[in-house]
């Protein structure tokens, strides 16, 4: 069973920044395409940011110049850096594997941008 554990949100101000983690079992982090996607209130889960195993990325266009994905093998850890938040990106984030479906979602970690 893969378990999929997200952190490091939490509330932030306008144009603050915040670096979220997401840990896997195994080496899941390295041997697949993964992603990063988020759901706000009221909303679907929504895609922002996928990584392939060769370091390819690719972020949604309202994300790009602001967020960016990023992993590290040996850590065994996909990151997500944020910055220039605004309160449209307050959501639960999600990371799970881009291709091939999705494994189990985890918990995800919640990402509040307020003044």
């Amino acid at each position: 069973q893969v378990q999929l554990v997200e952190s490091g949100g939490g509330l932030v101000q306008p144009g603050g920044s915040l670096r979220l983690s997401c840990a896997a079992s195994g080496n899941i982090i390295e041997v697949y395409h993964m992603g990063w996607y988020r759901q706000a209130p009221g909303h679907q889960r929504e895609f922002v940011a996928d990584i392939t195993t060769g370091g390819i990325t690719n972020h949604v266009d309202s994300v790009k110049g602001l967020f960016t994905i990023s992993r590290d093998n040996a850590k065994n850890t996909l990151y997500l850096q944020m910055n220039s938040l605004t309160p449209e990106d307050t959501a639960v984030y999600y990371c799970n594997r881009f291709t091939f479906g999705p494994f189990p979602w985890g918990q995800g970690t919640q990402v509040t941008v307020s003044s």
